[in-house]
């Protein structure tokens, strides 16, 4: 067995020591080809039916998990539905798992209604129990993440400033990035796991190629270089691909209320009238920047009363760490 497979069984283990889970996968430096060293915080998406329940019979498994269950409703009132437990001991290695309901995690996967989880998997993660076919529904973030990053990339662009823009997106507003995250963040993710990128969005850049919305050239340093079609049958057409609550909030931004057709559904990018792509861009960075700032602000604070006051503080602790080094750093 190879290190790959190694780590990939380690991973694997943990959910042996907890409740059973419709959908799991780790995210961050878990996806590294080397694994996660000693002092690596191994990160964790825990999907189920019923969390209150989950944390029940995971307090009976694992009764210093207790700080999760304990104010689990109060935290959903006040979060954006998923409950972090940060520095989990198990078997040497320092864990962070978020459980969230899994009916809360498809409507945001769908609707971007609080941009938190559905951004998570717009960036390479590692699916290790997936009963629901969650990657199958996620198709249709990835699709609205590409969309929603061409509308913001000038005519010309190279292939990470298109990772870099999609990767971005879910951090536009977050709170965090004011204090608490690495500058470089969005660049470290991108170049660290850009093979991971390509494989995720790869589908969806060929089809847009194959309808010539996009147009690729090789460069020297063997990164593609794409321009982009940014007519507005095009522009309107990326809007169709936004999540109905992301159209519905941009159509009101513009001094409509929700653009709804006959069947019920939100309108399309024609029915909400942009007369160019610059304002139909910058109506959906507002809407996105808003939904973020409000998510990741409550998520703050739930995470604040899910954990503890200590716990709390020594993860913020550890982030601002990281973020002021990022910025004192030549």
């Amino acid at each position: 067995m190879d290190n790959k497979d190694t780590a990939h069984s380690h991973l694997l283990s943990f959910l042996n020591a907890i409740p059973p889970v419709d959908f799991c996968c780790v995210y961050g430096s878990t996806l590294h080809s080397t694994g996660p060293g000693k002092s690596t915080m191994v990160d964790y998406i825990l999907g189920v039916s019923d969390p209150l329940q989950w944390h029940s019979e995971n307090l009976k498994m694992n009764a210093d998990h207790y700080a999760s269950w304990m104010i689990t409703n109060v935290a959903d009132k006040l979060g954006v539905g998923v409950h972090f437990n940060p520095y989990v001991t198990w078997n040497d290695k320092m864990l962070k798992y978020g459980v969230v309901r899994m009916h809360d995690l498809i409507q945001d996967i769908l609707n971007w209604e609080s941009f938190y989880l559905s951004g998570r998997l717009q960036k390479p993660v590692n699916m290790l129990v997936d009963n629901l076919d969650i990657e199958t529904i996620n198709s249709v973030n990835l699709r609205a993440a590409v969309s929603a990053a061409l509308l913001l990339l000038p005519p010309k662009f190279t292939e990470e400033d298109l990772y870099a823009k999609i990767c971005s997106l879910s951090y536009m507003g977050d709170v965090r990035m004011l204090f608490a995250e690495d500058r470089n963040k969005v660049k470290k993710i991108v170049q660290g796991q850009f093979d991971l990128f390509q494989s995720m969005y790869k589908p969806f850049l060929e089809e847009y190629e194959g309808k010539d919305f996009l147009r690729f050239s090789s460069s020297k340093n063997q990164l593609a270089n794409i321009s982009q079609d940014c007519g507005l049958p095009v522009t309107h057409l990326h809007i169709s691909f936004l999540p109905p609550t992301v159209r519905s909030q941009m159509g009101m931004k513009i001094g409509k209320k929700k653009v709804i057709s006959e069947s019920g559904k939100v309108g399309n990018g024609n029915d909400l009238g942009f007369g160019s792509r610059e304002e139909a861009a910058k109506c959906m960075q507002k809407a996105l920047r808003r939904t973020v700032m409000v998510s990741s602000a409550r998520q703050a604070v739930s995470g604040v009363l899910t954990v503890g006051g200590v716990k709390a503080a020594r993860y913020l602790t550890s982030k601002m760490c990281k973020a002021w080094r990022s910025w004192t750093r030549t």
